[in-house]
């Protein structure tokens, strides 16, 4: 639940608040209360009560600030703070965010509204906040040491500018990046068109996340801050499968899907039973001659993409990065391929000695799923997660697009899972099977004639790989 507290009041609030630029004494007379949210769920949206009407967005397993309305300013409470993020059942990371939770939270604005910010600092280290992707005075851009002084330890920094251009956009440091966003520390903003705009469409429900990554090792809670691609906890809005909620949608609803990239790699964001178009990005909205139908979309570092797609057919669709190993959860990289290596000699005479000894990989890794493996505490299965028909075998940057025919309007509740209607499900085949026919003189006709062939066929053997494995 949500909850408030006061941080900063009265004198206090006003000798502790610092400008990042110059501001109206307005700004300076009282703090608006900082709002804190400390579960990780998916919250409903929030229906503006104030200022100008819009349609509000989802933020999976996240919420959107709340904000105050003083004379005629929206005003929102920022505090960056140490806070303990549950990545999936079972597995809580220490990171560093915003109101209690990682990513923080979502800020919604309209286009032509004036939006201060309070920025409280409650980290061991100076901070700022740079508003990824606004037009603003410089002063405002949030750069310590270029555009502003940092944010010492204890300290208030306010923000104030216009909300120039409708979009998607995102907010995160420009103090000691590395450790910060390392640490979590980054949010989405949205700023709502304020009348109808002629690339903009109306759209039925309308998510954001953002993708972040952590190398925090099995057994641990604190991210290592120097990992610069060997990551091995692949997450949306600092979440891993099955700790990702579902996108619940009716079916025939128009989707609108807004993913920001935060991470050191792209992302091929990868959407199943339907095709989307890329109607957006943090540089604003796309032509409509420049659109054309996907149904992967790759997301660079520091890039936003907003997408749509209407939700016309019903089931559960995979919705995932098609990086195969963002989808699995703690993985090992230097873990050797036994694929086909037969162990069974060796397993006798260790599990004498260890009982609990495992084989891994000798028929791949799925065998892994349906195992249960004993696990360092506080640390989440390589691969995980129970659908209708058994182990998902999935981690990572995964979840799935829930499209029922009888879901409710704005109702964004677990449906359950999909009731296949009779006939539409893969099954197993018993009947005789003909031999398929092999064609062993194919190779090399044509045009591209066989060279250098050795007289008789090699037997490939099994070997163990040398050398390690990074930098994916």
């Amino acid at each position: 639940m949500v909850s408030r507290r006061n941080f900063i009041g009265g004198a206090g609030a006003v000798t502790a608040a610092v400008t990042a630029a110059s501001v109206s004494k307005v700004a300076m007379a009282a703090l608006p209360e900082p709002v804190i949210q400390t579960k990780a769920h998916t919250m409903p949206p929030l229906v503006p009560s104030t200022g100008r009407p819009y349609n509000p967005v989802v933020t999976l397993n996240g919420w959107t600030l709340p904000w105050r309305v003083n004379n005629g300013v929206k005003e929102f409470h920022l505090v960056a703070e140490p806070v303990v993020r549950e990545m999936t059942p079972g597995f809580k990371a220490h990171l560093w965010g915003y109101n209690g939770q990682s990513p923080g939270p979502t800020i919604e604005v309209v286009e032509g509204d004036r939006v201060r910010i309070f920025v409280t600092n409650k980290l061991p280290e100076v901070t700022s906040v740079h508003w990824h992707g606004q037009r603003l005075p410089n002063g405002m851009d949030g750069v310590t040491g270029l555009t502003q002084k940092g944010i010492e330890p204890g300290k208030t920094f306010v923000y104030e500018f216009v909300a120039r251009r409708p979009g998607t956009f995102m907010y995160h440091p420009h103090a000691d990046e590395m450790v910060q966003m390392a640490m979590g520390m980054m949010g989405f903003w949205i700023t709502h068109p304020k009348e109808k705009h002629p690339l903009i469409d109306e759209v039925d429900r309308d998510f954001v996340f953002l993708l972040n990554a952590y190398d925090i090792e099995p057994g641990s809670a604190t991210p290592k801050i120097m990992t610069m691609l060997d990551f091995n906890l692949w997450s949306w809005n600092s979440r891993i499968f099955p700790g990702i909620d579902p996108l619940v949608v009716r079916k025939n609803d128009k989707v609108r899907l807004r993913i920001g990239n935060l991470t050191m790699t792209n992302h091929p964001i990868h959407l199943h039973g339907h095709e989307f178009t890329v109607t957006g990005t943090d540089g604003g909205p796309t032509p409509r001659g420049s659109r054309w139908p996907e149904v992967t979309t790759d997301i660079a570092v520091g890039q936003m993409r907003q997408v749509e797609f209407l939700a016309d057919e019903e089931g559960d669709w995979a919705f995932h990065c098609h990086k195969s190993h963002h989808t699995m959860n703690a993985m090992g990289h230097n873990v050797p391929t036994m694929i086909g290596v037969d162990h069974r000699s060796v397993v006798r005479q260790i599990t004498q000695l260890v009982p609990d000894y495992m084989v891994m990989g000798e028929r791949g890794m799925h065998d892994m799923t349906e195992m249960e493996m004993p696990l360092p505490d506080n640390t989440a299965a390589m691969m995980t997660g129970t659908g209708p028909f058994g182990a998902v075998g999935m981690g990572g940057m995964f979840s799935v697009v829930k499209v029922r025919k009888d879901q409710k309007r704005g109702d964004y509740s677990d449906p359950g899972w999909f009731a296949h209607p009779a006939g539409t499900v893969a099954y197993e085949w018993t009947g005789t099977l003909a031999e398929a026919p092999r064609d062993t003189q194919a190779e090399g006709m044509g045009s591209m004639k066989p060279m250098g062939r050795p007289k008789t066929d090699v037997e490939v053997t099994v070997r163990k790989p040398a050398g390690g494995h990074d930098g994916h």
